[in-house]
This record gives structure tokens, C-alpha cells and sequence, in this order.
């Protein structure tokens, strides 16, 4: 591969971090490349020392990218994979093993204890906000592992708050934006004058990495990525059961305060989003007519149209318990079987049905979980992109549509957003918009729990059929 020059420029600052003994958060948007700049550097690091040992982290489903990647690109580099075996095995095996490079993903961490009876070179950490919360279990065992130099990938370094941005520095160069505490003060000042995000700007980008597709002077050859919310009538059968859920919260929510009034609020909204993509994903049960769904009547109408040009889709929703009957439903449209990909996946599995979609057989479509398909697949002979439902955060919908619009896309992607007219979708991404700019920038629109927040009054009125 010949790298393009802000690959380059991303490999050459990779070298110059590990150089200063600093580590390293390489944030390009996803698509452009940040596993062959990585490879680039790992490449001349196994040249240059011997006897290195490097230790990368991923996602369980970018165990088969990567070491498709790393042959195709560096293929002199060996790997050593810990997964998919008992736990003991694989601590013995790393013991034995003198791989330059040993790959585990992040729910094995915390079962393989001699990763942390070594100090490796480099460890790197792949789709690095699996440790944007600072708390957790997972976070705090890869926190303990011991290396010279670190890198983190991540297209999305802030996804919901500054707490992630702390974190990721925290396991990257320890004690340079103070304490937890510490950084939580310094962010309430923020705010106070114009110039606040900058200052928080200024300290972290000489350790941050960040180029965006959009820019034509870092990519000129991508095609364009063209957004467009589709706006679509409950039926009937919605209408009735969205209005009785919101009654029945209305004469709890009076009496309720505290963790109880967020968590019947954070259930009800979840029936809400049930109820908007079909009733009988609400009800449990199994029919799915698409009559009495207004997002299975406009799915029809753009799946019908990407049939026609012989082209492929993404669809993405975040439940997992209606990906199978919209599969279903598609496999109508289009006459073909198409795929679904979700955290109940396998891993070899996974690999098996990126290598079909993106084969030469027309593949029309996979439907996949916002979670499970959202990060690091490379899905670039699908040229549109629809969420059936809302994640309600920019930087995770971004990310899932990145499947399809990233280098080596050479159409322009088309991105549909199924929104329910007149309820809490439609007015849920209205205060998205008004707030994109500051939620791309910093600060993240972080899920539903915002939505908590609202007085009763508020709450009601983006509740409520408009």
C-alpha cells in the first residue's frame, strides 16, 4: 500500500510521540485510515527493535479486520490472537508465545492475567471509548496494564460528555489533566468566557490527532455523504398505543422523584421508540404486518428504489429483537436473502458476512445492531444508510453510518433518518439540531438520560402527540 499523505503525516506523528515517550490519540474520522497509519508505525517499530512486544486491544468484532489488515498490509508482522479459548489456555499460551504482536479483545482482559506480568512496548487500544467511563471494571483493568508507549484510536474521542476526554487521557499520559475531581472543577469554568472550550482545546491537541472527511485539502476523492430526515404517519394501531403509554406515564410521573422518576421515564421512552418503529415490537409479538407500521411503508419505498439501481443498504436500529423481522421484510423487497449482524453474532461469523456483502454476489443488505455494527467494519459497497430508529447521540449515528462512507466508497452515500411525525422523535431531533454544533464540538448529546432531567412540564410536551 502506498500511504496518502495525511497517512504520513499521522505515521510520522506517531513516531515523534513514541520518540518523546508520550502517548498518543490518533482521532481521524472513521474511514480514513487510522489502522494502516497504526500498521505503519508497528511495521517500522518491529524493524527497528527487536524483540518488541506490542499488545492491541479491539472490539471482538475487528479481530478478523485486523488480522485481514495486518497480512495484507504488513505482512511480515506476526500475530499472536487470544481469544476464543478458555482463559487458562491462553495465559499459558502467552507465556510461551514470543509474538511481536498479541491481540485480545476487551471483555478478555480481565481474565488474562499475564497481560499484566508484562511491560509491552506498546499497547494499543482500538475503538478506544470502551473506556470513556472512568468506573468501570473493564476501564480500570486496561488502566492497570503496563506499556511505554499507548495509543488510542477512536473516531469519536468525547461520545457523550468530558468525562469520556479524561478518561482516554487518563490511560494515555496519566496526571496531565489532573484528577477526576480535578477535571470536573476545571470543566464548570468553561463555560464562563468565550474563549473556554479553546483553552480545554489547546491542552489536549498536541496529543490529539483529528481529521474529518469533510475536509478537501486531507481527502479529495471521497464522494459526498447527503443526510435527509424521512418523515413518516403512525398508523392507527400506533397512534392508540402511543397515546395510552404517554397517559399512563402522565398519571404516575406526579407522584414519583429521584431514581425512580428517571428509570419510568427512561422505560417509557423506550416504549415510545417500540411502539414508533412497529406495534408488535411493543406487544411482543411476532406478525410485523407492515400496515400497521408508517417506518415499514417508507422502508418499502427506499428499499424499492435501491432495488431498481441494484444497489446495497444498511439498515441500523438499536434493538436487537426487531433486526430478524426487518430482514424479513426486506428479503420480500429485494427477492434475496440479505444479512443480520448483531451482538448475539459470532465473531467468525461476523467476518464471513463482511466478506459476502462486500464479495462480487449481490448482497442488497444487512440489517444491523447500532452497537454491535457500529464501529470498525468496512461496509463500502453499500451506498445508502438508513436508521430505523434514533440513537438520539450524533457521534454514535455517525459512526454506524461511517460503515459505508469511508475510503474506498466511490458513490455518494445516500443517509435516511426514520422519524415518526408529531412524537418524541420529531422533537427529540429538533433539540438535536438547535445543539448539533456544541454536541459535535464537546460536549455529546448522551443517549436518553438528558431527557430525565426535563420538568414534568417539558417532559410532557415532547412526550405528547404533537
Amino acid at each position: 500500500a502506498r500511504l496518502r499523505p495525511y497517512q504520513e503525516t499521522g505515521y510520522a506523528w506517531l513516531k515523534y510521540m513514541g520518540s518523546i515517550g508520550f502517548g498518543a490519540c490518533i482521532a481521524d474520522d472513521m474511514g480514513l485510515g487510522k489502522t494502516v497509519q497504526v500498521l505503519a508505525y508497528l511495521e517500522k517499530m518491529r524493524e527497528e527493535k527487536k524483540n518488541a512486544k506490542v499488545l492491541l486491544v479491539v472490539p471482538a468484532s475487528l479481530l478478523a479486520n485486523w488480522k485481514k489488515e495486518s497480512e495484507k498490509f504488513a505482512p511480515e508482522i506476526d500475530i499472536n490472537i487470544l481469544h476464543g479459548r478458555p482463559a487458562a489456555e491462553l495465559n499459558q499460551n502467552l507465556k510461551k508465545e514470543k509474538a511481536f504482536l498479541t491481540v485480545t479483545t476487551y471483555g478478555m482482559i480481565s481474565r488474562l492475567e499475564a497481560l499484566k506480568d508484562t511491560i509491552w512496548d506498546c499497547i494499543i487500544l482500538d475503538e478506544a471509548q470502551a473506556i470513556k467511563n472512568p468506573v468501570t471494571k473493564q476501564t480500570r483493568e486496561i488502566k492497570g496494564l503496563k506499556g511505554k508507549m499507548k495509543i488510542a484510536m477512536t473516531g469519536t474521542p468525547i461520545e457523550n460528555d468530558l468525562t469520556n476526554l479524561w478518561s482516554l487521557f487518563d490511560f494515555l499520559n496519566k496526571g496531565m489533566l489532573g484528577s477526576s475531581g480535578e477535571f470536573k472543577a476545571f470543566c464548570r469554568t468553561l463555560g464562563d468566557s468565550p474563549d473556554g472550550y479553546a483553552r480545554l482545546k489547546s491542552i489536549v491537541a498536541p496529543f490529539m490527532l483529528r481529521r474529518v472527511k469533510t475536509d478537501k485539502n486531507i481527502i479529495s476523492d471521497l464522494p459526498e455523504k447527503i443526510e435527509k430526515i424521512d418523515y413518516t404517519e403512525l398508523s392507527k394501531k400506533q397512534t392508540v398505543l402511543y397515546r395510552k403509554t404517554v397517559k399512563e406515564l402522565e398519571e404516575k410521573i406526579e407522584t414519583l422523584s429521584g431514581i425512580e422518576r428517571r428509570g419510568t421515564v427512561l422505560a417509557t421512552i423506550m416504549k415510545l421508540k417500540q411502539i414508533c418503529n412497529h406495534p408488535d415490537q411493543y406487544l411482543g409479538q411476532k406478525e410485523f404486518s407492515a400496515a400497521d407500521s408508517g417506518k415499514f411503508g417508507m422502508l418499502r419505498e427506499i428499499c424499492e428504489t435501491v432495488h431498481e439501481k441494484r444497489e446495497r443498504v444498511l439498515v441500523f436500529t438499536q434493538f436487537k429483537e426487531i433486526a430478524q423481522p426487518l430482514a424479513d421484510y426486506m428479503e420480500e423487497i429485494f427477492g434475496v436473502k440479505g444479512y443480520v449482524l448483531h451482538g448475539g453474532t459470532p465473531v467468525s461469523k461476523r467476518g464471513e458476512i463482511v466478506e459476502a456483502f462486500q464479495g462480487e454476489k449481490y448482497v442488497p443488505f444487512i440489517v444491523l445492531s447500532v452497537k454491535a455494527g457500529g464501529t470498525g467494519l468496512n461496509l463500502t459497497n453499500a451506498n445508502h444508510v438508513i436508521h430505523f430508529d434514533r440513537w438520539w447521540n450524533p457521534a454514535v449515528e455517525n459512526q454506524a453510518t461511517d460503515r459505508a462512507f469511508r475510503i474506498g466508497q466511490k458513490k455518494d452515500v445516500m443517509v435516511h433518518k426514520l422519524v415518526c411525525s408529531s412524537t418524541i422523535e420529531e422533537k427529540i431531533d429538533a433539540i438535536i439540531e438547535s445543539k448539533k454544533e456544541l454536541a459535535e464540538n464537546v460536549i455529546g448529546s448522551g443517549g436518553e438520560n438528558w431527557i430525565t432531567e426535563m420538568s414534568n412540564k417539558e417532559l410532557m410536551s415532547i412526550l405528547k402527540l404533537g
